[in-house]
């Protein structure tokens, strides 16, 4: 029996494709729609971005099997491979952003690895590293604990990082990489965080909001860019576990970790969920090391990363040790 909101249609070729969601959220779902160039074998694919050019950004830990070490894999708005580049990210790519500086669109990257933010061009070129703010008495003695997930962008030049997999603080930076201080504290209350694993300024209303996935309390919280708390939104039986967030038009995408993708209005209410595979398929971490042809097309395991592309189809990446780029495409 398929699972509620499953349908198949054929593409061109008569294979049978995957539909998921309803509405005006019903897409096919073409997994593996990327792929590695050869001689580079996907590891966890972690991040993913798309620059006003169209090309596509997927940032990979690189499979420990791998001839080639290139952490990031660029892509044309068509899934056709152009460049790939970023060993030094190898084993630690993670989170991964894009915006607009001075003329000139530029990445963010997260190493989980090296504990450090990385600033480049689109071609990798490295323009600036960080790691851990010393300003802050939060990491006095113990840089260790510094491990940056994601990047969030401010309109005025700001950028927030969420330290997720380490102290569980989030962070605000000016422009030019000057610590302005914390946003939350870690805990389990309000204002407060346990993996702050993604965050997104989200601009389609009146006054711009810092949105963040509080992975580990299972829950999204809102705040003001000066990081006064809003509000805190729960609701497991729907968004259980998110991972990270982008926009656009009035939905909002949030990949969950717990086998799904799901479309948020503007109040951060799950509108639809997109191939839940938690019905079926049981515990997570070991449908994370099965073999591809052990996955249930149409259903998601572990979803990291999402993004709206200029098309409006959505992109998914999984955290699956073998990789996974999948293309919602809209019906």
């Amino acid at each position: 029996m398929l699972p509620r909101f499953f349908l198949q249609t054929s593409n061109k070729s008569g294979s049978r494709l995957p539909v998921v969601g309803s509405g005006v959220h019903t897409y096919e779902c073409v997994h593996d729609w990327l792929v590695p160039p050869d001689g580079l074998v996907w590891g966890d694919t972690h991040g993913l971005a798309q620059d006003q050019q169209g090309h596509i950004y997927v940032a990979h830990t690189v499979n420990k099997s791998s001839m080639r070490g290139e952490a990031v894999v660029v892509y044309d708005s068509s899934g056709r491979f152009v460049r790939a580049f970023g060993e030094e990210f190898r084993g630690g790519a993670h989170g991964l952003g894009v915006r607009r500086e001075k003329g000139a669109e530029v990445l963010y990257h997260c190493d989980i690895n090296q504990c450090k933010i990385v600033k480049t061009t689109l071609n990798g070129e490295s323009l600036w590293a960080h790691g851990y703010p010393r300003e802050d008495p939060a990491y006095a003695g113990r840089p260790i604990d510094f491990v940056p997930t994601n990047v969030a962008f401010a309109l005025n030049g700001d950028f927030y990082v969420g330290d997720g997999y380490g102290s569980h603080h989030l962070l605000r930076f000016s422009s030019d990489g000057k610590f302005l201080g914390e946003v939350g504290r870690p805990g389990h209350g309000d204002g407060e965080f346990d993996t702050p694993h993604g965050l997104f300024v989200d601009t389609r209303g009146a006054d711009p909001i810092l949105v963040v996935a509080d992975r580990g309390n299972r829950r999204v919280q809102t705040f003001s860019l000066d990081g006064s708390h809003l509000r805190t939104i729960k609701d497991e039986s729907r968004l259980r576990m998110p991972c990270h967030f982008h926009s656009q038009g009035d939905w909002m995408v949030c990949p969950d970790l717990d086998s799904q993708v799901c479309i948020l209005d503007r109040e951060y209410k799950v509108v639809v969920q997109l191939g839940d595979g938690r019905a079926s398929n049981g515990e997570v971490g070991s449908r994370r090391r099965q073999s591809r042809n052990e996955f249930t097309a149409g259903q998601f395991i572990t979803p990291h990363a999402a993004i709206f592309l200029h098309s409006g189809d959505i992109l998914v990446a999984e955290w699956l040790p073998i990789g996974r780029i999948t293309l919602l495409r809209r019906v």
